[in-house]
């Protein structure tokens, strides 16, 4: 069976780099996908993918991209399910990374440097 998913689109918020128990990197970021039509409204529409990204490709996402950082995620599709407080049982989908691109790697220094970060 095949299992892959590759997706271009913009973060949308500040990726923050978390760690599990055991140490591990890791960072759950949401990337808007633009929709290739637009509604009745002539408004192009966007599907918002969660995507869970680990161990150095978390650690580079989080060092290097911002909110708006156009990216390029390569992985799979992982569904789960949990009970929350109120004892409804939730549904999740989710992009597994198992690689990051940086596509707007130039524009972003020019931004951070201009904000006084380090490029």
């Amino acid at each position: 069976m095949i299992n892959q998913v590759t997706l271009v689109g913009r973060l949308t918020k500040d990726p923050e780099l978390k760690r599990t128990p055991e140490g591990t990197p890791v960072t759950n970021v949401t990337l808007a996908v633009n929709r290739h039509f637009r509604n009745q409204q002539g408004e192009i529409g966007a599907d918002f993918v969660q995507c869970t990204l680990w161990k150095k490709t978390a650690e580079n996402t989080s060092r290097y991209c911002r909110k708006g950082s156009l990216i390029g995620i390569t992985g799979r599709i992982q569904t789960r399910h949990y009970d929350n407080p109120e004892g409804t049982r939730v549904y999740v989908t989710e992009v597994l990374a198992d690689s990051v691109r940086f596509l707007d790697q130039k524009k972003q220094e020019e931004t951070w440097i201009a904000a006084g970060r380090e490029a």
